[in-house]
């Protein structure tokens, strides 16, 4: 196998500096980059400006590390197990962070935009709501729109030229430095194969000048050509590549193992103080890496959630409860 991509866990924490923009793969519980996202709080990340599409329990645990100083997204919580996202909610009361609030159809949209080498999006979504209310315009009254990684406006308004639509809304690419996709399946080249729903995974790997692939197995080109129709994003996309069995944990990887609801819960009950927080990832993060946690996990609850290969999902896991 050619390795001219491949770098370690270490390394790929690495390049995402102090101060960096970033994005990740996957929604809400699944497809989380997370051995990564505890590289980044052992190397004690700061600064970081998280542009995501939508939130989720990565940005909670940076968030909670004191690793982002600036949150641009629309939605964050761990969905089932445990709604809103308790460590976002008290760096904000705190005044720790900024937030900066799109819709989700706009955050999309400026992904999409940035994925297509367009400055900007058209679109009607939001339009008469107060996240067009120049009050809330979080960098913007900070001082911190610079025309370069951030866009001079939060929106512009406009008026339909071509078919006489009415007013419409322009808001600005998502520029980010680094994208990091966590993904089932990538080739020693960087093509990537999502099985599942693939969700924005192509546009923030277009948008970003930096992408790195952490996958659950890296394998031949040649295998992944074979049916080249079921491959997301070609290899000249992806910078680096690293293979992390369980790096998803304990967000779910679809088709090999699902969502550890249970470590998410307990997750957010105990991080509801800044005290709570350090106190978890004292106990999981910190002194730990990436095989270390997945001892201390145990292969017993490891094996209980993985996936059977023929119905995409774990027998063992007892749902509806």
């Amino acid at each position: 196998m050619s390795s001219g991509k491949r770098i370690t866990l270490q390394q790929a924490a690495e390049i995402v500096k102090n101060g960096s923009s970033l994005t990740f793969s996957g929604f809400t519980i699944w497809r989380r980059p997370f051995a990564l996202v505890y590289e980044l709080i052992r190397q004690r990340r700061k600064g970081l400006h998280l542009i995501e599409v939508n939130g989720g329990p990565q940005t909670e645990f940076l968030v909670g590390a004191g690793c982002v100083d600036i949150w641009e997204s629309c939605w964050v919580g761990h969905e089932l197990y445990g709604k809103y996202g308790a460590n976002l909610s008290r760096k904000v009361g705190n005044k720790e962070i900024l937030v900066e609030d799109y819709s989700h159809a706009e955050m999309l949209f400026r992904f999409s935009a940035a994925a297509s080498g367009a400055p900007y999006a058209v679109t009607q979504t939001s339009l008469g709501t107060d996240i067009h209310n120049p009050a809330y315009d979080t960098l913007g009254n900070a001082g911190l729109r610079d025309g370069r990684r951030i866009p001079l406006h939060k929106y512009r308004f406009t008026e339909d030229p071509f078919f006489g639509a009415g007013a419409q809304v322009m808001v600005p690419a998502a520029k980010v430095d680094v994208a990091i996709l966590c993904v089932q399946q990538v080739g020693e080249e960087g093509t990537v194969r999502v099985n599942g729903q693939f969700y924005s995974d192509p546009e923030v790997a277009r948008a970003a000048d930096v992408t790195i692939v952490m996958a659950e197995e890296i394998v031949p080109e040649e295998y992944l050509r074979r049916d080249s129709d079921l491959n997301t994003i070609t290899s000249f996309e992806v910078d680096h590549i690293l293979e992390v069995p369980f790096g998803a944990h304990p967000t779910g990887m679809f088709g090999r193992y699902d969502v550890d609801g249970a470590f998410l819960k307990d997750f957010y009950g105990r991080t509801r103080t800044q005290e709570g927080f350090d106190d978890f990832a004292k106990e999981w993060i910190h002194g730990l890496d990436h095989l270390g946690y997945l001892e201390k996990l145990g292969w017993p609850k490891m094996l209980n959630l993985k996936a059977n290969t023929a119905l995409k999902y774990s027998t063992g896991v007892k749902r509806g409860q």
